[in-house]
């Protein structure tokens, strides 16, 4: 026998001879592997098997409907109530907005019962809600063509059941809205009379088998297509994805499993039943890239709050569903806000919720009450969404979030790192900056540290999305695209469809199955990661400290993180924003005037619901599509009437307070004159802050204003009050009373006209000319410094505004200038209190007046302080597409300015050295910039606006801008705002910069008291109980009482919350000075009102002269016997008083933060009513 036997050997050994001829695949096979699902192909690829049967006749399928009438939402008790008819498929459901509900009936034929699943497709090109029978929603629905298409409901097995053989029987009902995932028209205007088609309602039977194969088909596809050329494991799946399609024959189930088979040579041997156990106990799992599902549900943007709560709903309840199908399957929902809209209006539904909860596989995080913007918020309102977010979540499930989320924000602030630790939230998650147009940011996970120093460990997706499709390109990025891979290979991969809603789907999870059994072969190492599921955040930044030694191998970032896009939102939709600071101040005073009240009469109940309600109104509508202005037109009525019903309540609140703090007082106002002559006085909104300030008020408001005031306006009409808190021999910093007084020796302003073009306002302290119409010099006369450059003036500006992309503001708009003019300039007053000049403007469509103004007093009572020059500005705006803006160019040399900012300032460069530098050429500010030299600086300052830009020495204040998507009028309409220019000697840091601007925010209240007999005061109506000693730099910015105080009852302790932070960047060591309280516990405790650490409290106890008992203290206006209103003096001989005061010690580092709880207990007695003083006379000197 010859050594080689062809036939003997041919199976098992290399054939000697052959006629094959074959050569490896040619580039064809590339765009062969597209026609295997869909397209062109689709009924005789793959496609074709997808489904065994389709029915949507009468007799299977019963359709009824009722269409709720206009906008509104009524609940499934309402909606199951009413009389429906016939629907047929292929029916418009409309208008834009409507609800429409659905009663379905169901006849399964029974011979289906052998098929794995039926279910039932319902396409109403919309989102939808389905319900049992019972009111229970349990699936959300979302129709149309795109990517996020999820029309199936998978018929539960009572449905299925045959009874008596004629098949199974399925009732339930389906709220269907006419609105898309992404609102009406995606970034176009929403156009109001759109009509949704209802494209299926069928019962279905799907080839599961099939369908497995499409994914594993897809995974092997996108595995060759996204690995390199090299990669051998690229190679091969091509090979296994061409010899899919050669062993796959249309109509054949038997040539899908032999494909099946084929696809393990990828995916696997037997790699479904190891992927099965490995889900079951999903939580040790083994893998880098952490596979966390996810549904970003923007509260409002391209759609009203009210759908928000209808897409909150949906997306929950089937994340429900798909816990229970798939034992992997983790899911995290941010925003208490939407978790409150779900208990309040789908109770079921959010038990079922609390239910996964517990079991650890449905994840609250985000740490806040919305996903909000973080620049434009005050300090406080970002204090208040974590303390509202961790309270909720701390209430409903019996934890707080260690991860703070914010993925979609436009820009984060630099103390959000130090407010975040002290919410107990050390972690931070977001992806935002990969969008920066300009610089690619460098870090993946690194330490964010904030301006006092504290630090978050932040991760940035790699993925660069928090809406994953999962395929294996988004799967490898979480890999190569990390950019710090040298100390940690952990990433997250935020997987879900959203912005609209929905979150993950069931093709998602089968793609992180295969990509994770992809990642198990040898040969994936180092080209795919492995997907872990089953995991938390908190688990995950777990992983990253401890591979990375509790962080310290990680990369520090300091300050801001600037997002280089969007920077449009600072100025778009000017309404809103105004809303914002307006409304940021009143809940300020109104919390310092109740806790007082609360303080003096025992029967005056702090209104803490109230409050609550408006803060969370407020919280609401900082969400980072609203206060921004990014959104549709609806979601900013929706706001305007919150902010409109927010001042409502919370003025009550003010003023129902201080009639309890300054007894039968009211308001001044000209809609109610003063039916009576009693005293006038102005409340100090600012605690322990000395004010002296010009009023302007309606002369028919009060029949004393004429002799009141110190100026009247030239028409009679308005009385100018100057009112002071500050007494002859004092001063004034604890008073919170100022009462009308005269100029004496104070100095005059005067306005002239030099000639027809050349207008000039001017006191002891600076001057200022305005010539053909352009402000050409601001002269100060202490210091004979002239303030604007020579050959430059300051003024309006506006600007061509058509950006690239998102209707954002590019950098080249500030090369189309157009430098406007004052026209028609007149004085207005003269003087000698406050001198006006008033002026007017065309501007295309627009009309503009604006009345600039200088008082003869100093802005403040600081001994160097300068005037203010204010310019109120009343608008109507009818200009698209441009930016207008006031800018003033200055004498003045600084690398950097300065912004208000949270709880401090931030310094940003004037000059454009680096792409980093030039990025930031508009930016945000709250409530001034100041651009400061050695010796001197000036700060522009204002009421409502945040953008800012300082290029050089010009200084620019952006005012009103009108982009038209996505809504088409932004900001068309009448605005009214105000804004100053504030010289001052020194650098900022030596300024009261902050402090005047504070004051220009808040301005003292006027009222007048109905009776001078009442006006006699309790010491803490008199003054604030709370004084800062030895530090000038640190700042009280709010008093209120404890989150978790009895309010109904009037005796046992009290609680009041005060907080504190330094603003200059620098070390202190401050006095807190409390008078007239009765403190018992002194505490440090953080943003949540946890006790940190007891603080020592130095009390000090002495006995004072009753201050209202002395006859040689009576008021001049008094005699001894009788006073000028008529009645007797009833004051006694002096008598010792007893005057507890405390005095508590406190360090600040730069920017820190720091919040006190007092512990008090009342000085009144259950039973006790308020006193009143024995004087009878008004404080007021008439």
């Amino acid at each position: 026998m010859s050594t080689y036997d062809t036939a003997h050997h041919h199976k098992t050994e290399y054939p000697q001879r052959t006629d094959q001829a074959k050569y490896k695949h040619l580039g064809s096979t590339h765009g062969r592997l597209d026609q295997f699902i869909g397209g062109y192909y689709s009924d005789y690829n793959l496609s074709s098997l997808l489904f065994a049967h389709r029915l949507d006749d009468s007799e299977h399928v019963k359709l009824e409907v009722w269409s709720a009438p206009n906008r509104s939402k009524p609940s499934f008790e309402e909606a199951k109530r009413q009389n429906y008819r016939i629907a047929k498929k292929g029916e418009e459901f409309g208008p834009s907005w409507t609800n429409h509900w659905f009663r379905i009936t169901l006849h399964i034929p029974s011979e289906w019962d052998e098929y794995e699943r039926i279910q039932f497709e319902f396409d109403c090109s919309g989102e939808a809600m389905i319900y049992t029978v019972d009111g229970d929603p349990i699936h959300g629905l979302t129709g149309g063509f795109d990517g996020d298409r999820r029309v199936e409901f998978i018929l539960p097995k009572e449905m299925r059941n045959d009874n008596g053989g004629g098949g199974g029987v399925g009732h339930f009902y389906i709220e269907a809205s006419c609105n898309g995932m992404f609102g009406i028209d995606n970034m176009d205007p929403p156009n109001p009379n759109r009509y949704y088609k209802l494209n299926s309602s069928d019962l279905v039977v799907p080839n599961m088998e099939a369908w497995r194969l499409l994914w594993d088909f897809q995974s092997i596809h996108q595995t060759y297509n996204t690995l390199p050329d090299d990669s051998p494991l690229s190679q091969k799946s091509k090979f296994v994805a061409n010899e899919i399609m050669n062993v796959f024959k249309r109509g054949s189930l038997d040539s899908v499993k032999k494909a099946r088979n084929l696809a393990q040579e990828i995916l696997g041997h037997n790699w479904e039943d190891h992927i099965e156990k490995d889900s079951e106990k999903a939580e040790k799992q083994q893998g880098t890239l952490w596979g966390v599902g996810h549904c970003h549900i923007d509260t409002a943007w391209l759609w009203p709050f009210s759908v928000t709560q209808q897409k909150s709903a949906r997306s929950w309840s089937t994340q429900c569903d798909l816990i229970d199908r798939y034992p992997e399957h983790r899911f995290s929902a941010t925003q208490a806000q939407q978790f409150k809209w779900t208990e309040e209006l789908y109770p079921t539904l959010f038990q079922r919720i609390k239910t996964k909860i517990h079991e650890g596989k449905f994840q609250p995080l985000g740490a806040t009450w919305v996903e909000m913007d973080t620049n434009m918020p005050s300090g406080e309102a970002l204090v208040r969404q974590f303390l509202y977010g961790q309270r909720y979540y701390q209430s409903r499930f019996g934890f707080r979030s260690k991860t703070f989320v914010l993925p979609d924000t436009f820009g984060y602030s630099s103390q959000l790192p130090q407010i975040s630790r002290q919410a107990g939230a050390p972690n931070f998650f977001t992806q935002k900056l990969s969008w920066n147009s300009i610089n690619k940011f460098p870090h993946t996970t690194f330490n964010w540290v904030g301006l006092d120093g504290s630090q978050v460990l932040t991760h940035m997706t790699p993925v660069d999305n928090y809406n994953s499709q999962c395929d294996i390109g988004d799967v490898r990025r979480g890999m190569t695209g990390h950019k710090n891979s040298e100390v940690s290979a952990q990433s997250l991969i935020l997987f879900g469809n959203g912005d609209g809603g929905g979150g993950p789907t069931p093709p998602m999870l089968e793609r992180l199955r295969r990509a994770r059994a992809i990642g198990k072969r040898s040969d994936a190492g180092g080209q795919l990661p492995l997907v872990k599921m089953g995991g938390s955040f908190d688990e995950f930044y777990d992983a990253v400290r401890k591979e990375t030694d509790n962080a310290t191998k990680l990369p520090y970032w300091r300050g801001e993180l600037y997002f280089e896009l969007h920077r449009g939102t600072y100025t778009s939709h000017a309404s809103i924003k105004k809303g914002n600071r307006k409304s940021e101040i009143l809940m300020r005073e109104a919390e310092y005037a109740a806790t007082i009240a609360s303080l003096i009469d025992p029967e005056y109940e702090y209104p803490k619901k109230r409050i609550d309600a408006a803060w969370e109104d407020l919280l609401l509508c900082q969400f980072h599509d609203v206060l921004p202005g990014s959104g549709i037109a609806m979601i900013y009525e929706d706001a305007e009437s919150k902010y409109a019903a927010l001042q409502s309540s919370i003025h009550a609140v003010i003023n129902e307070a201080y009639s309890v703090i300054y007894h039968s007082s009211v308001p001044i106002s000209a809609e109610k004159p003063a039916p009576t002559s009693g005293p006038i006085f102005a409340v100090n909104t600012i605690p322990h802050y000395p004010r002296q300030e010009v009023i302007s008020v309606p002369v028919e408001s009060h029949v004393q204003m004429k002799t009141r005031s110190a100026q009247l306006s030239k028409d009679d009409k308005t009385a100018y009050l100057l009112c002071s808190t500050k007494k002859d021999d004092q001063d004034g910093s604890g008073y919170m009373l100022a009462n009308p007084r005269g100029l004496y020796a104070n100095p005059s302003v005067k306005a002239t006209k030099e000639n027809d073009d050349l207008f000039v306002m001017a006191n002891d302290k600076i001057s200022m000319k305005i010539e053909n119409g352009r402000i050409t010099s601001i002269y100060d006369r202490a210091l004979d410094k002239e303030l604007i450059p020579h050959g430059q003036s300051g003024g309006l500006v506006i600007m061509e505004d058509h950006p690239n992309y998102w209707e954002d503001v590019d950098e080249f708009h500030l090369e189309k200038q157009t430098h406007l003019k004052f026209e028609s300039v007149h004085i207005q007053e003269e003087g000698p209190l406050r001198a006006i000049l008033g002026a007017t403007l065309q501007v295309g469509q627009s009309r503009i007046e604006v009345n600039i103004s200088m008082d003869a007093i100093a802005a403040s009572f600081k001994e160097d302080a300068r005037s203010m020059i204010r310019f109120d500005a009343v608008i109507d705006w009818r200009e698209k597409h441009q930016f207008l803006k006031f800018e003033l160019p200055l004498d003045i040399y600084s690398e950097f300015a300065t912004y208000d900012t949270q709880f401090g300032t931030v310094a940003r460069p004037t000059h454009r050295n680096t792409t980093w530098d030039a990025a930031k050429f508009e930016v945000c500010g709250h409530k001034f910039a100041d651009l400061s030299e050695y010796g001197y600086g000036v700060a522009i300052l204002n009421d409502c606006k945040y953008g800012y830009a300082t290029q050089g020495n010009i200084m620019r204040l952006s005012l009103l801008r009108a982009p038209t998507q996505p809504d088409a009028d932004c900001d068309m309409g009448t605005h009214s705002f105000s804004f100053a220019i504030y010289p001052h000697q020194g650098t900022f840091v030596e300024s009261d910069v902050a402090k005047v601007a504070y004051a220009f925010n808040a301005p003292m209240r006027l009222r007048y008291s109905k009776e001078p007999i009442d006006i006699a005061l309790e010491p803490l109506a008199l003054s604030c109980p709370f004084r800062l000693e030895n530090a000038p730099n640190v700042m009280l910015e709010t008093i209120k009482r404890g989150e978790d105080d009895d309010f109904k009852s009037d005796d046992g302790e009290q609680t009041i919350i005060l907080r504190l932070y330094e603003h200059l960047g620098g070390h202190a060591k401050a006095s807190l000075k409390i008078s007239g309280l009765n403190i018992i516990k002194a505490e440090l405790v953080n943003i949540l009102e946890d006790h940190l650490e007891h603080l020592k409290n130095h009390e000090h106890k002495s006995t004072d002269l009753n201050e209202d008992a002395s006859t040689e203290d009576q008021d001049e206006s008094c005699d001894n016997d009788t006073n000028e209103c008529g009645h007797k003096d009833k004051r006694k001989p002096k008598k010792p008083k007893d005057d507890n005061s405390s005095d508590i010690k406190l360090s600040f580092r730069g920017y820190e933060i720091k919040t006190v709880k007092l512990t008090i207990r009342p000085n009144h007695g259950k039973k006790a009513k308020r006193e009143r003083r024995e004087s009878e006379c008004s404080w007021v000197k008439i």
